[in-house]
């Protein structure tokens, strides 16, 4: 396996820069997942990584080693696409071997690794059937196995858990997290999913328009956002602004919320609780409860404050003794509200 480091990375198409000055480590074996919203330059920057893309500046290291001369074929990096791009023609077996037969690896050793690997995807008796015969989520083990197979340095998968419905999609996570863990490969992920992203990685990135702006661990990046870009783009967030006084922030409403302030902060959904009944603490808000959305065990409750939309989340029951249309307040700890930048 390899760590894998981009060091001021810069990428132009005509006047657009879709990577800007962007340094980034991957850690030996970890599972790093790179997320933003459409034209961020997360898709760029895995392909810079596998050598589709030349940067106009910068450096890419796989194990200490610059690359940005190496050949895709001799980065040993193994691919996943949204597409799974498998050969229609071939059964499952050859689909998975093709590219230990293209680096001439003999027949009977290429045989063994492929049941090796299709065991390890839990595909061990599909080897002789053929793509269309498979669901979607047999074909993305495929895609897989064939990317590892080869026992590349590093795999790289550019959001291949699209194209799956939602239930799959989860099942698929999980099948996608043990695979990882267990051949222990460094792993670069693209998603657009912040769900998948917080649940797969062991670290994330966030980029936006071409500029990583935060990293670190998924709890920390959710619990400590930093800006208000990330506080909404990771997770539901309610975004509050007012002016910083000595005694704290003071919001459009008059509102005094105490302590140390910035002029922006945010609370968490989960973190609001809501009551007909004014609370006794001094972080809370006077809103109208404007519509209570059933989703199975959890419900949204959302609000109107000052015309700006805000939710709050919990167990279905949370909010079963509101009506719609009803004044209420809103309530949180001083611990759960979030300092951000603008």
């Amino acid at each position: 396996m390899a760590e894998v480091r981009v060091e001021r990375l810069v990428k132009s198409y005509g006047a657009a820069r879709a990577l800007d000055e962007v340094t980034l480590d991957f850690p030996d074996g970890g599972f790093f997942g790179l997320l933003g919203p459409s034209g961020s330059g997360k898709t760029t920057l895995l392909r810079a990584i596998a050598g589709f893309v030349a940067p106009d500046a910068g450096h890419v290291f796989i194990a200490g080693r610059p690359v940005e001369d190496v050949p895709v074929e001799a980065r040993e990096i193994g691919m996943v696409f949204q597409s799974y791009a498998l050969f229609p023609n071939m059964t499952v077996a050859e689909n998975v071997g093709f590219g230990l037969a293209v680096r001439k690896i003999s027949g009977a050793e290429r045989a063994r690794r492929v049941a090796e690997v299709l065991e390890l995807v839990q595909l061990g008796p599909y080897g002789a059937r053929k793509p269309q015969q498979l669901s979607g989520g047999q074909r993305q083990r495929v895609a897989m196995a064939r990317a590892i197979v080869t026992r590349p340095r590093v795999l790289l998968l550019d959001e291949p858990l699209s194209a799956l419905d939602k239930a799959l999609r989860v099942d698929m996570q999980i099948e996608l997290k043990r695979i990882q863990r267990e051949v222990g490969i460094t792993t670069i992920f693209v998603t657009h999913d912040q769900e998948e992203a917080l649940s797969l990685s062991d670290r994330i990135g966030i980029l936006r328009d071409g500029r990583l702006i935060r990293t670190g661990t998924p709890r920390e990046v959710y619990s400590a956002p930093g800006d208000a870009f990330t506080a909404r783009f990771l997770g539901e967030a309610n975004i509050l602004r007012g002016s910083v006084e000595p005694a704290g922030l003071r919001l459009a409403d008059g509102t005094l919320l105490p302590g140390r302030a910035t002029a922006c902060m945010a609370v968490r959904p989960e973190h609001l609780r809501l009551t007909a009944a004014e609370p006794a603490t001094s972080h809370r808000l006077r809103l109208r409860l404007v519509q209570r959305i059933f989703g199975g065990a959890s419900g949204t409750a959302v609000l109107d404050w000052q015309g700006q939309r805000l939710k709050a989340t919990g167990p279905d029951d949370t909010f079963a003794d509101l009506a719609e249309g009803q004044e209420v307040w809103a309530s949180w700890t001083p611990d759960r509200a979030l300092p951000l930048t603008d």
